[in-house]
């Protein structure tokens, strides 16, 4: 329906369908805004060849991050590829780069630029390249649940432990309540410091990471946790029941990871005898406690590595991920496929593509700042505050 035909029939157009058809903008929003300029036609055979000249033009002024899970047409131009957290490091510790052009998502370009000096500008390809979970808890939504937890007696012996994927916003209000961040590779070692500074936890935005860690690591019963959701009076939640909790969680997913069921593992099972099954703790507890190994982006890549040769996996992560780690270790004999049948790409973080790289990239040679991805003082200082505690986590 056009705006025209709506006016017609009497019909508004909600803000969430302007920003979906890319005429409305919600700068405080994962989902991003519209990505200005004329992007160059996919199917240019140039492509290549001018995102190379362009690169090779900006020199050491430019630093390209690559996250894993990008497509294969742009990590060949990253100078660096990794986790969201190791990126941002990666490029923290590269102070001579003027440019810092992040191929991932916008909560990833965010805390580049926290770590970043003032004078390093951080670039995303396509300012839509959004994170669904980073999306399902919004600064507004927090303020209002640190309010019900208040109201119910329990916010002065409550800790919140934000995942990384999570908006600049969030980390700044964990760093203003006496929280830390975490990694899916550090989580269990953040609960520990949070509870020694707390009674209870508040896990910001990722319900299953929140949950595996808790119950897998440190422990504790699945009764241990209550799910809090935003988009219901208190959370959905009785003041007891916030009171009697240990980890109180976000009721927020990974899109990707969230698709991947138990019927999937049972499945890959009988489809590949003698598989092992390898999974990311963003995964369901189900799916988490039927798998074989259990680690983050990085330790699926370790552990892949020093896997026997002719030995069998199935991973359940992203795609392109899955896809590259496969073409990798065929040639060693290990045999890598998808843990679903159905085609699980991350819709958000492909949407940097090589059109995109390329108008960056050639934007940038040319003296034009785009899509720079800056946060404000207030929210960087203590976003940094929540970085730095778990920079220090024993």
């Amino acid at each position: 329906m056009t705006t025209a035909q709506a006016q017609e029939l009497d019909v508004q157009p909600t803000p969430l369908a302007l920003l979906l058809l890319g005429r409305e903008a919600d700068p405080r929003s994962e989902r991003g805004v519209e990505c200005p300029g004329d992007l160059p036609s996919p199917s240019d055979p140039d492509l290549v060849a001018r995102a190379r000249a362009a690169k090779e033009k900006l020199g050491d002024k430019v630093f390209v991050l690559g996250h894993h899970y990008q497509r294969d047409e742009v990590i060949q131009f990253a100078d660096v590829t990794g986790d969201s957290f190791k990126l941002a490091r990666d490029a923290a510790a590269r102070p001579e780069a003027e440019y810092i052009v992040f191929c991932g998502v916008h909560f990833m370009a965010e805390s580049a630029d926290i770590l970043t000096s003032d004078d390093q500008k951080v670039v995303l390809p396509d300012l839509a390249a959004g994170c669904s979970m980073a999306d399902m808890a919004t600064a507004e939504q927090v303020a209002e649940c640190w309010d019900v937890l208040t109201e119910a007696g329990v916010a002065e012996r409550v800790v919140p432990v934000s995942y990384m994927n999570s908006s600049a916003d969030i980390k700044a209000f964990t760093g203003k309540h006496g929280g830390t961040i975490c990694t899916s590779s550090n989580a269990r070692r953040a609960l520990e410091w949070a509870f020694q500074q707390g009674e209870q936890v508040l896990f910001l935005p990722d319900q299953h990471l929140g949950r595996n860690t808790a119950v897998r690591d440190l422990g504790m019963s699945l009764e241990d946790c209550v799910v809090y959701n935003p988009h219901k009076p208190n959370g959905g939640l009785t003041a007891d029941e916030l009171r009697a909790a240990k980890m109180i969680l976000w009721r927020g997913h990974c899109s990707v990871h969230g698709r991947f069921s138990l019927d999937s593992v049972n499945d890959v099972r009988e489809r590949v005898p003698g598989v092992n099954v390898l999974v990311h703790p963003e995964c369901r507890h189900e799916v988490v406690a039927a798998a074989d190994y259990v680690g983050s982006t990085e330790y699926i890549i370790k552990t892949l590595e020093a896997a026997p040769a002719g030995s069998k996996w199935a991973i359940g992560t992203e795609l392109n991920l899955v896809r590259r780690l496969a073409n990798r270790f065929a040639g060693e004999g290990k045999e890598i496929v998808f843990l679903d049948r159905t085609v699980c790409f991350c819709s958000t973080m492909n949407r940097i593509d090589l059109p995109h790289l390329v108008w960056t990239l050639e934007s940038l040679a040319e003296g034009t700042l785009v899509n720079r991805i800056e946060v404000d003082r207030e929210t960087e200082a203590f976003a940094k505050l929540a970085l730095e505690r778990m920079l220090a986590l024993p």
